[in-house]
């Protein structure tokens, strides 16, 4: 060891720091309880669609037009060049659609009951609307309903209901007649390139098999250091990476920011990186505890997190610039993974070094638990 080297005493203010992580663990905790995750696109279903302008696109107006149209949770980004945009909304075009043709039909007197697939004497249709409170007849003379927009319409009367078929579906009419008020907004020509529904099902197994991928993550985490070092370092370990991902995730709760894929993915990176800078530092601690085995454990530690010091911070710092650029830089789509690895890589830091290494501590590491063990029969192999 340099006798230069400026031993600082990190294990000194172990109790303020341990009172601040409890401080921000619980507040996390109780933020996700209170407001729980606001979950996107991924996770709670909704429609994704991707658009062709003929010029830049304008996505201030698209934004404006989506807030005006009051779908959930509007975003729109430009994507593969500034023409293309892709938009999602936590809605269901479908039932979007529902509401536009029923408040033409209310409009009307009448009142839509129900929305059901076409039997096979209606082949060739796509929806059937049940309406009450209204004739078929009168729908008709009203002309309530455009086949400019929904194709070829039958009518149809059932039990006192009458039954209106549309060849158009409803969430195409729909769509339609949102890129048309879009183009009307921006002044461009847009083509549909694609539109895509994620339903509830698949957002409840995307987001089972992301918490199994992060429990998995922990438990062999947990095994690798408890081989690797000692099993009091394992709990520090799992400690500082629990930590780490409770208060990311209380920061996503309280100012409710989208929590997609991309932002689970960014908690199993950051993972992959705190632990990788936890081992950096235990691994200097077990090398100490062997050649400084006079000296106090809470002397050992401060000089082995003092020697990774300079590490862990140029570390940090390269991440932590490139993270700042893929936020400024990176568009809306990566937002939320900049954003959390961000987060994380600022507590990781201070978790590497106040919250893994203070476990340890609290857990009585000593020199004896680190020392390699004598082979049996060694001192057999030694008598004369």
């Amino acid at each position: 060891m340099s006798q230069d080297l400026k031993i600082i005493n990190f294990m000194g203010v172990r109790k303020l720091t341990s009172g601040i992580s409890i401080v921000l663990v619980l507040a996390s905790l109780l933020s996700i309880a209170v407001f729980g995750l606001k979950g996107g696109l991924d996770f709670t279903g909704g429609t994704q669609l991707e658009v062709l302008f003929d010029q830049p696109a304008d996505l201030n107006k698209v934004r404006e037009l989506l807030e005006e149209k009051e779908l959930k949770s509007p975003v729109a980004v430009l994507f593969g060049s500034d023409k293309q945009v892709m938009i999602r909304t936590q809605d269901e075009m479908k039932n979007k659609g529902k509401e536009l043709i029923a408040g033409k039909i209310a409009a009307a007197g009448g009142v839509v009951e129900a929305i059901e697939r076409p039997s096979r004497e209606y082949e060739g249709f796509s929806d059937v609307l049940v309406v009450g409170s209204i004739s078929a007849t009168e729908l008709q003379q009203k002309s309530v309903i455009s086949e400019a927009d929904y194709g070829r319409v039958q009518y149809a009367e059932r039990e006192g209901k009458t039954l209106v078929v549309l060849e158009n579906s409803l969430d195409s009419v729909y769509v339609k007649n949102l890129l048309a008020a879009m183009e009307a907004a921006t002044g461009a020509k847009i083509q549909l390139r694609s539109s895509e529904f994620v339903g509830p099902q698949i957002g409840d197994e995307l987001r089972d098999q992301g918490g199994l991928g992060l429990l998995t993550a922990f438990v062999l985490v947990f095994l690798y250091v408890a081989v690797q070092f000692q099993w009091k370092f394992s709990v520090g370990a799992i400690t500082a990476l629990v930590h780490d991902v409770v208060i990311t995730l209380g920061f996503f709760s309280f100012f409710q920011w989208d929590f997609d894929l991309t932002v689970l993915a960014a908690l199993l990176a950051l993972i992959g990186y705190s632990i990788n800078d936890t081992i950096v530092i235990y691994d200097r601690i077990r090398e100490n505890f062997r050649i400084l085995r006079k000296m106090d454990p809470l002397e050992v530690i401060d000089i082995s997190i003092t020697q990774t010091l300079g590490r862990s911070v140029m570390t940090s710092m390269t991440v932590f610039i490139v993270l700042i650029c893929l936020f400024v830089f990176g568009g809306e789509l990566l937002r939320g993974f900049s954003t959390a690895l961000i987060i994380g890589i600022i507590v990781g830091t201070y978790s590497s070094i106040y919250i893994a290494a203070n476990i340890t501590v609290a857990l009585g590491i000593a020199k004896e638990d680190l020392m390699p063990k004598e082979k049996e029969g060694a001192e057999l192999d030694e008598a004369p």
